[in-house]
């Protein structure tokens, strides 16, 4: 077997079949290589077992009495508790409709019976070594963006100091400092302004996975008032409007949905046209149970070679000197949106304007 594999020895497998004899083979297999193995004769008594101890694979039969394997595998993967499982059917079904199904119902493999002893225990290292890479990942991940919470964190307040002490150097030595002693301090001055607005960014960025979401129902008509409210500077200095229709309740993290609100509209008013005032135009249409939201800009637009890099963290499609910003925003709109269940995506012209379209679920009063 691949040196790569996860080891099958200690594992624990959760067998599900109705057919006595096929657990007793399977079984046998599993325990030979040191698996720990536990048995299940029906989908609903696989349900119970995985509410006591997880294991880390199930084989699932498909055609069984009252709840077949299908069913049995949307309700593992409708529970958050069971649905990271890697499921492996097992089945003499080897229509390739069968296989799509499994697939489609949220199973990671499929083995036809009858089925080679090698095949199976390959199959099952493989998921394993698939969950594991995934979980080192999601660690990996985790450790990251605390890394960089606790950074960012920790650099607010040394510059701030920096930026008010060039400030008050600024005023002090007013008529004091000769022409290259002012540009220097104001080139301080203007990078320590940007490095603030990177280490904010950052820390919004590492936030939104920091704590669980709180769900609500939330009126994307106060979210965007009070994303207009915090965009005040930036709308009076750029003469940009906002308008908007009537907007829908949605369900939602309210923090969250403010920071992308704000992003987007924050986004139109920074790509703007020279000598064309900006205009943001915020609507929704329902479709399938969810509300499709779009933010549309008349700004310069996104030429098509560049769509496929904007919501890559620090792609920056401009220079520092054309337009501002670290090429995080538009990033932690899509981490947002991702961890409401929606998607988003754009629609742009060229030197027309750009649309942000992002989907959110619908609140029952809707």
């Amino acid at each position: 077997m691949n040196q790569n594999l996860v080891e099958l020895k200690g594992k624990d497998i959760l067998i599900v079949d109705d057919t006595p004899d096929n657990l007793r083979v399977l079984s046998s297999i599993l325990i030979a290589r040191g698996c720990k193995v536990r048995k299940a004769l029906s989908g609903k008594m696989t349900l119970t077992i995985c509410q006591s101890t997880l294991p880390d694979v199930i084989l699932l039969d498909v055609m069984m009495p009252s709840m077949d394997g299908y069913e049995t595998c949307i309700a593992l993967k409708a529970d958050l508790r069971t649905s990271q499982i890697p499921v492996i059917f097992i089945s003499a079904l080897s229509d390739v409709m069968d296989k799509v199904k499994a697939f489609e119902v949220g199973g990671a493999d499929y083995i036809t019976k009858p089925f080679q002893v090698e095949e199976v225990a390959a199959r099952i290292a493989h998921q394993l070594t698939i969950k594991q890479l995934t979980e080192e990942l999601r660690r990996s991940n985790a450790e990251l963006e605390q890394f960089a919470s606790i950074v960012s964190h920790d650099l607010q307040s040394p510059l701030a100091g920096v930026v008010s002490l060039v400030e008050f150097m600024q005023q002090q030595y007013d008529g004091v400092l000769d022409r290259d002693g002012q540009d220097c301090l104001q080139e301080i001055a203007a990078t320590g302004t940007r490095m603030s607005r990177l280490v904010r960014d950052l820390l919004n960025y590492s936030r939104i996975n920091a704590k669980p979401l709180e769900f609500e129902s939330v009126d994307c008509n106060k979210i965007l008032e009070e994303a207009r409210a915090n965009l005040l500077y930036d709308l009076l200095s750029s003469g940009a409007k906002i308008v908007s229709g009537k907007l829908p309740a949605v369900e939602g993290d309210r923090t969250q949905l403010i920071q992308l609100f704000q992003n987007l509209i924050g986004n139109g008013i920074k790509f703007r046209r020279p000598g064309v005032t900006p205009e943001i135009q915020v609507s929704a249409i329902a479709k399938e149970g969810q509300w499709v939201m779009a933010v549309r800009d008349n700004g310069i637009g996104i030429p098509p070679e560049k769509r496929d890099r904007i919501f890559e963290v620090f792609q920056r499609l401009h220079s520092s000197e054309e337009y501002p910003g670290h090429g995080i925003g538009l990033t932690t709109c899509q981490k947002i949106v991702r961890r409401h269940g929606g998607n988003i995506w754009i629609e742009s012209q060229t030197g027309e304007g750009t649309t942000f379209f992002f989907t959110l679920p619908s609140t029952i009063d809707n």
